[in-house]
């Protein structure tokens, strides 16, 4: 697994090169934060904590401090700030004007952004280092539950046929298909099988396929490792796509990435999310079909076929079963519908 460590030890450099750059823009105290949380965060949550903070002293430059430079900006500021002054940072987030563009963020966004700012300020409680944690008296955004978005039954069929045949593919596009089919049916059959995160599908190598059990190792969030099983359909998919990479001689010999870009190289998340993109949107132009609806549509499945919340908890990796059970809650309405008859209150006069 010496390779799988190799990716992931070179995306959390690069989270690490991204987080000291924005370091550069932000507060003297940002850093002492970051490597406060530092032993229970990935490089990816710090990174993210980074993004939301720049938009955070940004705004308490422009609206609070009048002009003050971010970087000049001391922890005696930020003990100053009122919870009134964090209800109007929300309230800005809906439309403000950032590196001169428009944007906004929906009820999730401001509560990620409220959390970091939460995280930050706890932090420096705990320390001693402000006397007051206002943050603590500002409400969350109500969160609406979301629909969940999957394909149907018929849907999986046919994504994989559109993969598989290339029908109804641009012309553009059908020039390379040949080149990519086998490799994408073995993408798409992945996420529609086993449920895998877009991170771990990327991060896999040829090494973590174990054909004797039907089982990969994959390396979930905060690093930990995991076994996951799969179908025989899932396995001819995967079969396949070694068997035509084993036949290129153009693929370089230290290559151990799973999936491989037309360049020969680890493919992207972000050539994943395309790729994905290309085919659902022929099949259900309707739906904005990602990876993640992709795992969405593996859930579901699973909790219709075994009615366990907790095996579909542990499959997809959930640490709190409860993120589980509200993601699909709507297949509970399903198994509460299904059984609403099943209890007859008269019987039929030939029973």
């Amino acid at each position: 697994m010496k390779n799988d460590e190799n990716y992931y030890q070179e995306r959390n450099l690069n989270n690490l090169e991204r987080i000291d750059g924005l370091l550069k823009d932000l507060p003297y105290f940002v850093e002492d934060f970051l490597r406060g949380v530092e032993t229970r965060t990935s490089t990816l949550t710090r990174l993210n904590y980074c993004y939301d903070l720049r938009i955070f002293f940004y705004f308490l430059s422009e609206r609070k401090f009048r002009n003050k430079a971010v970087t000049d900006i001391t922890l005696d500021d930020l003990g100053s700030v009122t919870d009134t002054d964090l209800e109007i940072f929300l309230s800005w987030l809906s439309h403000y004007k950032y590196n001169g563009k428009r944007l906004s963020c929906d009820e999730r966004a401001k509560a990620r952004k409220l959390s970091t700012v939460r995280s930050m300020y706890k932090y420096f409680f705990n320390k001693g280092l402000i006397d007051v944690n206002n943050s603590t008296k500002v409400a969350t955004p109500k969160l609406h539950e979301k629909e969940i978005i999957r394909l149907e039954g018929d849907e999986v069929s046919s994504i994989l046929d559109v993969a598989e045949y290339g029908s109804e593919l641009p012309s553009h596009a059908r020039g390379y298909h040949d080149k990519t089919k086998i490799r994408d049916v073995a993408i798409l059959t992945l996420f529609l099988g086993t449920g895998i995160r877009i991170s771990e599908l990327v991060g896999l190598n040829d090494e973590s396929i174990d054909f004797s059990n039907n089982s990969f190792i994959v390396t979930r969030k905060g690093g930990n490792k995991a076994i996951l099983y799969f179908s025989e359909e899932v396995g001819d998919a995967l079969a396949a796509y070694l068997a035509q990479k084993q036949e290129d001689k153009e693929i370089p010999p230290d290559e151990h990435a799973l999936f491989l870009s037309m360049q020969y190289r680890r493919i992207t998340v972000r050539a994943v999310e395309n790729l994905v993109k290309k085919y659902a949107k022929i099949v259900s132009p309707l739906k904005k079909i990602t990876p993640h609806k992709l795992r969405s549509t593996y859930g579901t499945n699973l909790y219709r076929e075994t009615g366990d919340i907790y095996i579909v908890a542990d499959v997809l990796g959930h640490k709190d079963v409860n993120t589980t059970r509200k993601h699909y809650a709507a297949i509970t309405e399903d198994h509460r519908r299904s059984v609403a008859s099943a209890v007859r209150l008269h019987k039929k006069d030939d029973e």
